[in-house]
């Protein structure tokens, strides 16, 4: 689902397919590019959006170039290293790129309300060195969890596991639902680095050793990695999922789960929409708290941030539209009109109306918002790490060569431990 050659081929075939707010373009015109993927339906939304600011600022058109998600996450940081990225984009990586961020603030016309709304999640995208910059806010927040079908628990007769549950509980479960209804995917969780930490923070992983430094496969990690590489001997997970891509690369099961094929399906939050859309009446779903461990029941926090690049052009003309898109008003309609959590603190406080949810997806944001609450420590500083992506590859990674019987679970400690020390100090001499 998310693949590409590259970023340069995506944007090519966008040049002639992409949104471009205006028509012939006046002298005094400027134009700016904003590179931008999507989950559901936010890409239809924020396209609507800049037609609404393009209506207002005459004197600016904003092409959205709506690209795969593998374009912004393998190719853009190259396209920046090279000072050819867009103006604006929107990222998940935004430790790993913030080395390219302009910093908005002294183009702002009121910085105190992006510190006030913004300021934890600004602590993620942030220059080093940097810490009062303001490179962008969040087009949302999304917390990790699983999404289950409800139906095929009912029609095998199996009772959910409630409140508190362990991770073991609801494999055993959901491994009885499939064997009684033929499902072929009892669990399946995202080929994701960052997914794997849902599970790895509630065994107890504190990814940091008492120098601050990585120290990433501590005893729970092991208990997480344990699980996983059990779970593909016991059937309970599918080879045929991460055994399908190797190295980095992400692997979802989207399709699995909206054709009734997956019993429970751990990804998060940004799936909403889209599954509100394609399970439609298919089958009955629900979004669940996060299992528990012996780390706690904490999910994993993440999102998706659109941040402005130093090596715009024209700082000011990007200043005006990030300062429109992330208006309260705005943001709000984003937010209510894309099915997300709100990365806004004064609007996750008032509460944003989804009027357009299905009762499936309204209870699911309601799970997800709770979620959200509760997240741990860890998790925050594991997410706004800078180098957090090196991290979530290498295990990722390494983890995948394990449960597709190409190393051992130990080699691949061994390798981890190695690759991250390996990449944090290449990165470090750049």
């Amino acid at each position: 689902m998310r693949t590409v050659t590259s970023l340069i081929a995506a944007l090519a075939v966008s040049l002639l397919s992409a949104t471009a707010f205006s028509g012939p373009a006046a002298a005094e015109t400027t134009t700016l590019r904003m590179a931008w993927y999507s989950d559901g339906n936010e890409g239809e939304v924020m396209a609507d959006l800049l037609r609404r600011f393009h209506e207002q600022n005459k004197d600016i058109d904003v092409v959205l170039d709506q690209v795969p998600y593998k374009a912004i996450n393998e190719n853009l940081p190259m396209q920046l290293a090279s000072g050819q990225g867009p103006d604006i984009a929107r990222v998940v990586d935004m430790g790993g790129l913030s080395r390219y961020a302009l910093d908005l603030r002294p183009l702002l016309k009121d910085p105190s309300y992006w510190e006030t709304n913004f300021g934890p999640f600004l602590e993620w995208m942030r220059p080093p060195g940097a810490p009062q910059a303001i490179p962008g806010f969040m087009t949302q927040l999304t917390v990790t969890g699983p999404f289950v079908n409800k139906t095929l628990f009912e029609q095998a007769g199996v009772a959910m596991p409630g409140e508190k549950a362990t991770w073991e509980d609801w494999a055993k479960a959901a491994k009885d639902v499939a064997s009684k209804v033929q499902a072929p995917f009892p669990l399946a969780l995202d080929r994701s680095g960052h997914r794997f930490y849902a599970l790895a923070v509630s065994q107890g992983t504190q990814v940091f050793g008492a120098n601050g430094e990585p120290d990433v496969v501590d005893e729970g990690f092991k208990r997480a990695a344990q699980l996983v590489y059990d779970w593909h001997k016991s059937g309970v997970m599918s080879k045929e999922l991460w055994g399908s891509v190797s190295g980095t690369a992400y692997r979802g099961a989207n399709d699995e789960f909206k054709n009734a094929q997956v019993v429970m399906y751990l990804s998060g939050s940004w799936q909403i929409a889209q599954f509100a859309k394609t399970v439609d009446n298919a089958f009955d779903w629900v979004a669940v708290p996060n299992p528990c461990g012996t780390g706690g029941c904490s999910s994993m926090p993440g999102g998706a941030g659109l941040v402005a690049f130093k090596t715009t052009q024209h700082p000011k003309e990007v200043a005006r539209v990030m300062e429109y898109l992330a208006s309260e008003p705005v943001l709000a309609e984003f937010y209510s009109r894309s099915l997300f959590v709100p990365g806004h603190l004064g609007l996750a406080k008032k509460g944003i109306d989804y009027p357009t949810a299905s009762p499936e997806a309204a209870a699911a944001l309601k799970v997800f918002t709770a979620s959200a609450a509760a997240l741990s420590p860890i998790a925050y500083r594991t997410q706004g790490y800078g180098n957090s992506r090196i991290i979530f590859n290498a295990v990722i990674s390494r983890l995948g060569q394990a449960v597709s019987g190409e190393t051992t679970l130990e080699d691949a400690y061994k390798r981890i431990t190695a690759d991250v020390a390996q990449q944090i100090a290449e990165r470090n001499k750049k």
